[in-house]
């Protein structure tokens, strides 16, 4: 082990934890964004369906807990730290922590699989403001290279599909369609970085290893301003267009996504399957990688990377393994755009 890293950061979007603790939290998220207080209300309600606790929170501790066990297993040995962007633990509060700990190299593991601003440079940003917190004696933290096209977020992948795919009755499944979604970002952003195409490696290399012969990338969550321009299409409306098209089944995998949190339990498990009742459309919903072995056994591997000379940098399709340091210029905001809340989750 030649580089002396001695930690792991998860570092995530964050959510509260009861109902007293969800307008705090969104103030925290929409900080510095002219966002009417109806979308406010509106998101604040989804939180109160699940009595004001986000389920990133729950998924983010069993993720660490599945880390933690492979790490004390096979090593490297080292502690696993938690931050967050938005709510407690604060990346500042952890970093705190970590220097009181004697932490002084760590390694970072963002709950993304993908390269943009909210992914990727905004949560890099957070850690310097974290740093510049704690001040002297803070640690240095390495990000962990995007893992999008990595085997062990691949292949979990394209299990969970099949598995959705198999709920739905032999005769039947011939003609349904997969909707791979994530979460939509300004059209802008999406300019400066490699997002949407790194989305597309995913679904092509998904659907070439299940013959997919009809399927889409599609994007939910949507939460701008109407005059500003998104990538789409919206899932809503591609639901009522399979629809009107005469299909009758629909597998929805959220491959934008590491974990079945807000925006998937809410904005596809709630909206979206209601809008499919209404339009009597046959929605299955594919899990998210969330703790599956593979993907657990990736990050592991991802940390090998950095801590010994020469390992094996694993990745399906044409895209090569992204690189360990980001560029300068790297999933810049978009002109005009402070950027929106994390794809990362919630």
């Amino acid at each position: 082990m030649s580089t002396p890293y001695d930690a792991l950061l998860v570092v995530s979007f964050g959510g509260p934890e009861g109902m007293d603790e969800v307008m705090p939290f969104l103030r925290n998220v929409l900080r510095g964004r002219n966002v009417p207080e109806s979308r406010v209300r509106e998101v604040a309600h989804h939180y109160e369906s699940f009595g004001g606790v986000s389920p990133l929170n729950g998924q983010n501790r069993a993720l660490i807990a599945a880390l933690r066990g492979e790490l004390e297993a096979l090593g490297p040995p080292i502690p696993v730290y938690w931050g967050n962007r938005n709510w407690h633990p604060l990346l500042a509060e952890t970093l705190q922590q970590m220097k009181q700990d004697g932490i002084q190299h760590a390694l970072a593991f963002f709950t993304s699989a993908y390269s943009s601003y909210s992914g990727c440079r905004q949560y890099r940003e957070d850690i310097q403001r974290a740093q510049a917190a704690v001040g002297t004696g803070a640690p240095q933290v390495d990000k962990l290279r995007v893992f999008y096209n990595h085997p062990g977020f691949i292949e979990p992948t394209t299990e969970n599909v099949q598995l959705a795919l198999e709920r739905i009755p032999p005769e039947r499944r011939g003609k349904a369609r997969v909707a791979f979604t994530a979460h939509s970002i300004p059209t802008a952003m999406a300019a400066t970085c490699n997002y949407e195409k790194q989305l597309r490696e995913v679904c092509r290399l998904v659907a070439e290893k299940l013959g997919l012969q009809h399927w889409r990338l599609v994007y939910q969550s949507r939460s701008g301003s109407p005059s500003q321009p998104w990538l789409e299409p919206d899932i809503l409306k591609h639901l009522s267009d399979m629809k009107s098209e005469g299909i009758a089944d629909v597998v929805v995998a959220p491959v934008g996504f590491i974990s079945d949190h807000m925006e998937v339990l809410y904005d596809l498990d709630t909206e979206a399957f209601q809008h499919c009742q209404a339009l009597g459309l046959n929605m299955i919903r594919a899990a998210t990688v969330g703790t599956h072995p593979a993907f657990i056994r990736m990050i592991r591997e991802l940390i090998l990377e950095r801590m010994e000379p020469g390992a094996v940098r694993r990745s399906l399709g044409s895209d090569s393994p992204g690189p360990d340091l980001c560029p300068l210029d790297c999933c810049l905001p978009g002109l005009g755009i402070p950027g929106p809340p994390s794809q990362a989750g919630r």
